[in-house]
C-alpha cells in the first residue's frame, strides 16, 4: 500500500506524545542500552537518541519521495505544515513537550515542509525537460516506408547499346546522298551548279 501523501515525520511526534501522556514514568535520558565502541567508551543509547534518529531516517525518505515526477501535491505541503504547527504548539504550550528532543523533532517537521516546497519547481522542470525529450524522439523516429530496390541494369546489354547510342551521335556526312535533303524545285536541286542567270539581249 502506497503511504504518498502520510506525513512519515508524524511517526516519531506520536511516539513521543504517547510516552509523554501515557507512560509518565519513563523518561526520555534513561539509557536504553549501552554499546562499547572499537576505542573503549560506552556510549550509552537513550530514547531521545533513537527517536532522533528514527526522525532523520523518515526526513530522508520523505526528502526522496518528495524528489519523483508528480509525488508531492498540495495537499501533502499542507498536511505536513499542519504536522509542524500542532508539533510547535505543544512545545510551546505544554510542560512535558518543553525539552530538547521535541524541539529538534519540530525542526525535523519544519524541514519536511521547506524541503518540498524546495523541490517542487525542480520536478516542473523535470516533468518539462521529460516531454521535450519524448517528442524530439517521435519526430526524430523514421517513418516505415516500404524499400524498393532498384531495377539492376543488365551488364551484358549494355555494351551492345553503346554503338547505337554512338551512332545516333554522328553526324550526318554532306557528300552522302542521304544526307542531301532534295528540295521541290527541280532546278534547285543541292550539289548542282545552277545555270547562270540569262541576260536578255538588247
Amino acid at each position: 500500500m502506497s503511504m504518498v501523501g502520510f506525513p512519515l515525520l508524524l511517526i516519531p511526534l506520536a511516539i513521543y506524545n504517547i510516552i509523554a501522556l501515557l507512560m509518565r514514568d519513563v523518561t526520555f535520558v534513561e539509557p536504553l542500552l549501552t554499546l562499547t565502541l572499537m576505542s573503549g567508551v560506552e556510549w550509552a543509547v537513550t530514547l531521545s537518541d533513537v527517536l532522533l534518529a528514527l526522525g532523520l531516517l523518515l526526513l530522508l525518505l520523505e526528502i526522496i519521495r518528495g524528489a519523483r515526477p508528480g509525488a508531492k501535491f498540495l495537499t501533502d505541503h499542507l498536511l505536513s505544515l499542519i504536522v509542524f504547527g500542532a508539533a510547535a504548539a505543544e512545545f510551546l504550550l505544554l510542560p512535558r513537550f518543553g525539552t530538547s528532543t521535541y524541539f529538534l523533532l519540530t525542526l525535523l517537521a519544519l524541514l519536511d515542509f521547506l524541503s518540498g516546497i524546495a523541490l517542487r519547481p525542480r520536478r516542473g522542470t523535470t516533468k518539462l525537460a521529460t516531454a521535450g525529450r519524448s517528442s524530439s524522439r517521435k519526430s526524430e523516429a523514421p517513418l516505415n516506408v516500404p524499400f524498393e530496390p532498384e531495377p539492376a541494369h543488365d551488364a551484358l546489354a549494355a555494351p551492345s547499346a553503346l554503338p547505337d547510342r554512338a551512332e545516333s551521335r554522328v553526324p550526318p556526312d554532306p557528300a552522302s546522298p542521304a544526307a542531301s535533303p532534295e528540295v521541290a524545285s527541280p532546278g534547285l536541286q543541292p550539289g548542282e551548279s545552277s545555270p547562270p542567270p540569262h541576260n536578255p539581249q538588247r
